[in-house]
């Protein structure tokens, strides 16, 4: 079957939403939204844009690496997964400001991400104004494109919700410009921003159907996934719980794969370990070609003989460190304390699946990864990222050429996220040994599968010793500790990490205890401190607060 961006090739570029306000004039050459709701293929590549924001390029502009899909700035940098890398503090120095917390509301990703997320809103309301009039539906068609387009809606409110806090919700029965600019950032409350997003995602579970003729479409297992991560951040645990297990037993069959590195292998798109993704292509016949790829991370190769170098996004120590384990297999819960990994110590699996240490094979080239690969390690040290990375020796599957994207989807939500989501929801409501099940089942995964080895096949590549909790649980505070662990080794650089600190209410007692220690590594980092009820969200776009006339209010702090 073909993915949902090959079903049409060219899409006319729509732009109701986004740039300079929330509603501009349409470009010339585009059409309008009245010319493409006389006919199911209008109709339809009205959808099909709704779908193709999701990975954060919307004008054909090569910095979507300042809205990326992933989250890589917003998530990881900012945390303590990730330096900023490149070349020096001053390449890309807005992403540089948002490490050290320096974060301001001019900062260009900022308002990127904020114009990309509600562009894609704005073509998800046009979208559902479409079918809704479109008389050449029946009604279960149309409720099948609408509850699509309301589960595409939650995600980016979800997203712009997490990073922005209180924002302006506008739904599909907002059309003029008059209409959308005099809708305030505190007109809902959180807690009522929450209720509007679960709106949507309720209908998407209500509506859709568990799987989809077309790959890369919602289905009812995404919406009840994305409920579920709705219901963790509101720490509504039974609810999340019974949305999870909805997921579980899903008669589309969802599961871990086998060997955790193919979950980062483009041959495995659209897997059963993938619940909800950005479906990323090229070479796919369309004008941009390049533009519906991994443009947002297109920063993060390593360099090197077999990658055009950009150098972002590179691990922390601290991260490294994380994934020591102890004579029994478990980790060792104190990234501070304790040496920097040697070759000698023991590791978790997941370590050299998740990024490049010199002396270690890196992917599937015929070299291990070299510490000069690494730019300016100097500044950033010697480790490279490994997820979301495509060699150019997989022609079909990365460009190399401008604008180096690759076409390996985006899990916004696989399915070890939904099992960690359950086992968190069970700890905080006493279900202690149900929960050590379930992170003993994704631990397994990464036991038992494949290992780096050596280049010539002899062995593994390092020490590589994990193992699964044994001993009965009974303390709910250790519990949450493993879960926490866990998280972050799973899905290290996969843009959660700094919001899962923020729902935890820890990041300032995580991020400043980092600091205190990575600045001795890395000297940039000496002036950063997070601030508690400043740094916990992000400042709303300075151009978007004139724009209003003054009608959006700033966050607290900025």
């Amino acid at each position: 079957m073909k993915t949902i961006y090959k079903l049409i090739a060219f899409i006319v570029i729509i732009t109701f939403g986004a740039c300079d306000e929330f509603l501009e004039e349409l470009p010339q050459g585009s059409l309008s939204e009245e010319q493409l709701v006389n006919s199911e293929e209008g109709v339809e590549a009205l959808v099909i844009a709704a779908y193709s924001t999701l990975n954060g390029q919307i004008d054909n502009a090569s910095n979507a690496f300042n809205s990326p899909a992933t989250n890589w700035s917003f998530g990881d940098v900012v945390a303590d997964d990730a330096y900023k890398g490149g070349g020096g503090v001053g390449d890309q120095n807005n992403i540089h400001l948002m490490e050290i917390f320096s974060t301001n509301a001019g900062i260009i990703d900022l308002e990127r991400k904020w114009l990309a997320s509600y562009e894609g809103v704005s073509r998800t309301n046009a979208a559902i104004r479409a079918i809704r009039d479109f008389e050449g539906w029946e009604q279960s068609q149309k409720d099948l494109r609408v509850a699509e387009m309301r589960l595409l809606r939650g995600h980016f409110y979800f997203d712009l919700k997490k990073i922005y806090n209180l924002i302006p919700f506008i739904d599909e029965s907002l059309i003029t410009s008059e209409e959308i600019r005099s809708v305030s950032n505190r007109e809902l409350t959180s807690d009522e921003l929450w209720a509007k997003i679960e709106e949507d995602f309720i209908f998407a579970r209500n509506t859709l159907p568990d799987v989809q003729e077309q790959v890369g479409r919602a289905t009812r297992g995404s919406a009840n996934a994305y409920l579920a991560k709705t219901y963790i951040f509101q720490e509504k645990w039974e609810a999340a719980i019974d949305a999870a297990d909805l997921v579980i037993n899903s008669p589309a069959g969802y599961g871990l794969l086998t060997n955790f590195p193919n979950v980062f292998e483009p041959e495995f798109n659209n897997s059963e370990e993938s619940v909800f993704a950005v479906q990323y292509s090229i070479n796919d016949g369309a004008r941009n070609n390049g533009y519906n790829g991994s443009i947002g991370d297109r920063l993060i190769n390593p360099g090197g003989p077999f990658f055009a170098i950009r150098g972002f996004l590179r691990p922390t120590q601290n991260l490294i460190n994380a994934y020591k384990t102890d004579a029994n297999g478990l980790p060792l819960f104190d990234t501070f304390n304790n040496a920097d990994l040697t070759d000698t110590d023991l590791v978790d699996p997941r370590l050299d699946h998740t990024v490049g240490r010199p002396g270690i094979p890196y992917l599937e080239l015929p070299e291990v990864y070299d510490a000069s690969w690494a730019r300016d390690p100097d500044v950033y040290g010697p480790y490279s990222p490994k997820k979301r990375v495509v060699p150019f020796t997989k022609p079909e599957f990365t460009l190399t050429i401008w604008p180096f994207s690759h076409a390996m989807n985006y899990m916004v939500i696989r399915f070890a996220d939904v099992l960690l989501w359950k086992a968190e929801a069970l700890i905080e409501t006493e279900g202690l040994e149900e929960a050590r099940a379930i992170i003993n089942q994704v631990r397994r995964r990464a036991r038992d599968g494949e290992m780096v080895m050596e280049l010539d096949g002899s062995g593994p590549a390092a020490n590589y010793f994990m193992d699964e909790y044994t001993t009965m649980w009974t303390d709910v505070d250790l519990a949450r500790t493993a879960l926490r662990f866990e998280r972050r080794l799973e899905f290290a650089h996969e843009g959660h990490r700094f919001f899962d600190l923020v729902r935890w209410d820890v990041a300032e007692e995580v991020m400043n205890a980092y600091i205190a220690v990575e600045k001795s590594k890395r000297t940039y980092l000496s002036e950063a401190q997070f601030q508690s009820g400043k740094h916990e969200y992000f400042p709303i776009p300075r151009n978007q607060i004139d724009l209003s006339g003054g009608l959006l209010e700033q966050n607290p702090g900025y």
